[in-house]
């Protein structure tokens, strides 16, 4: 596949059981093709988690700017926390980890930050004003929140502590399945997460994603918030949009120089 075509760039996300990747076509945010997808390796080391994102890259005849988003704080390209992989990752550079293993320049970032970029951008937060927190449920909980289109990066609010625990581990998906819940029972959990967080930054909107929202039709009718709430349109490729579309826009800092709202960091609305 040709590197040098600017609506082009690759996605992947690294998450607690699975690591994806694709190729996604920035002018619409959607993949080119199917995405891949392989089991994280256990232990989740920095050297096996990058190797494994090396074989999902290598199923693609592709070379150009990688994005890889990361389940933890990412600053400067240092991974800071480890939730839900080895925490042999905890003070390890995620770009030096991956760049022996990716044909491209790399981009690294938090994986939920990866998802509200997309959502923004090309999905249910596009044109939206306003505070937006964008929620993944997952292995964890992810949070993005997006201000009048600016993204404040790293939020690690899946881990607010609510009724003495850490959120995640009662409202997260995994939660659901590990606890054997109901989507009844699971949803009251939910919504009470989310409750807690609109209490504390009044949101204008909620888009909830991750792996669980392939089924909306089983638990969001039964979620008790009053901040109005939407489904996530790109479903669990958002991280991959996501990732690829700040390796794309890290490709170009002339422009963003010029420019700085126009970065990936700060605006990302058309």
């Amino acid at each position: 596949m040709a590197t040098n075509q600017p609506d082009i760039a690759f996605g992947i996300d690294i998450g607690g059981t699975g690591i994806k990747g694709g190729v996604v076509d920035l002018r619409g945010g959607v993949l080119i093709g199917e995405r891949f997808r392989l089991p994280t390796p256990s232990p989740s080391t920095p050297e096996a988690v990058a190797k494994t994102a090396g074989q999902v890259a290598a199923n693609f005849d592709y070379s150009g700017p990688f994005g890889v988003d990361f389940p933890g704080v990412v600053l400067n390209g240092v991974v800071q926390t480890a939730a839900n992989v080895d925490k042999g990752w905890i003070g390890t550079s995620l770009q030096q980890a991956m760049e022996p293993h990716l044909p491209g320049p790399v981009t690294v970032l938090n994986d939920a930050d990866a998802a509200g970029l997309a959502e923004a951008r090309y999905g249910a937060g596009r044109g939206r004003r306003g505070l937006v927190i964008v929620v993944t449920f997952g292995t964890g909980i992810g949070i993005a929140l997006i201000n009048d289109g600016k993204l404040v990066p790293n939020a690690e609010l899946g881990h607010i502590e609510l009724d003495g625990h850490d959120a995640e581990t009662k409202a997260a998906a995994s939660a659901r399945e590990r606890d054997g819940l109901s989507w009844e029972q699971w949803a009251k959990r939910a919504s009470k997460y989310l409750r807690h967080l609109e209490n504390l930054l009044w949101p204008e909107l909620f888009i909830l994603g991750g792996g669980i929202s392939k089924k909306p039709e089983k638990w969001v009718p039964l979620l008790r918030n009053r901040t109005p709430t939407v489904v996530a349109q790109l479903i669990n490729n958002a991280g991959i949009v996501g990732a690829a579309l700040a390796a794309s826009e890290a490709q170009t800092p002339a422009e963003a120089a010029e420019s700085p709202a126009e970065s990936t960091q700060t605006l990302i609305l058309d």
